[in-house]
């Protein structure tokens, strides 16, 4: 584990993995550690993961101000990152929540990123629905034998108010964000309590009122290619709210992982594997 200095003073770690040029990835939860990315499918042996704990997570500090840990303040963390590698431009990857904030950090600091990978995607932060066609994807996984135990765990955690009522429910409804319900996927969604930072959940969007236009305006204007990854079974974001989305970008690949859900690189590591390192060979 590796460490440096935030803008505010604000200690945040960072762990590098595999070997290659260097792809920065950024977690989602909101508030889950790096931790459950794991080496994204083994696409450590073609690149250099850098996977940074977001403030208040993981190995990182949790900073005086929890303010700080709103999505859109977190983009100066992800410079600061930048400035402690000493990277020019680099190669930018995004899961869930951490889709928005790199998103964010895209529409900021457009000239930095020779390419933005955006895997399932949160799409919070630039006002765009995530659960288009939600219910039906739901409703054609009604032959699985945890179904009924989902359905009703995701109705509590729809009906929740905070991260914090709805964590009770999180581990009933985790086989709706898998493609497979198999000892990797359990183990994986068990982890999760221990990983997660319940005030930084809380505080990830938190007052954040997003500039819709202005950012629309900067993601259409990016020079960089965009590979945009979900999975065909994901609810948030389903394939139909991605799709719907990637009119955001000028230079968008769109891969819809067949079978996959929130995390495609656990259902099936050789296809993400090879989507993103296909797109990632291209450009630098």
């Amino acid at each position: 584990m590796d460490f440096f200095t935030s803008y505010d003073g604000t200690t945040l770690a960072f762990r590098t993995l595999g070997g290659g040029p260097p792809l920065l990835c950024l977690p989602g939860g909101p508030g889950r550690a790096a931790e459950y990315l794991g080496d994204l499918g083994g696409l450590s042996a073609h690149r250099t993961l850098i996977l940074p704990d977001t403030r208040g997570t993981g190995a990182s500090a949790t900073p005086a101000d929890l303010a700080t840990c709103r999505v859109d303040r977190l983009v100066a963390d992800v410079e600061a990152l930048r400035r402690h590698l000493g990277l020019d431009h680099f190669d930018l990857l995004g899961h869930s929540a951490g889709g928005s904030l790199a998103m964010l950090y895209a529409a900021a600091h457009p000239d930095r990123l020779d390419s933005l990978t955006l895997v399932a995607p949160s799409f919070a932060a630039v006002g765009l629905p995530s659960d288009t066609g939600v219910d039906e994807v739901i409703a054609a996984r009604a032959a699985e034998p945890w179904h009924a135990e989902a359905v009703t765990a995701h109705q509590h955690m729809r009906a929740a108010n905070t991260f914090a009522e709805a964590a009770p429910y999180r581990f009933a409804f985790e086989p709706l964000m898998y493609g497979r319900w198999d000892d990797a996927a359990r183990a994986h969604a068990a982890a999760d309590p221990t990983q997660r930072a319940l005030p930084v959940s809380e505080h990830y969007y938190k007052d954040y009122t997003p500039d819709t236009k202005e950012l629309r305006r900067r993601l259409g204007a990016l020079p960089c290619p965009v590979l945009l990854v979900v999975g065909e079974v994901d609810l948030w974001p389903t394939s139909k709210s991605a799709a719907d989305a990637a009119s955001l970008f000028p230079k968008v690949t769109l891969a819809i992982q067949s079978g996959a859900g929130h995390y495609p690189w656990l259902d099936d590591p050789q296809a993400f594997t090879a989507t993103v390192e296909g797109l990632l060979s291209t450009v630098g």
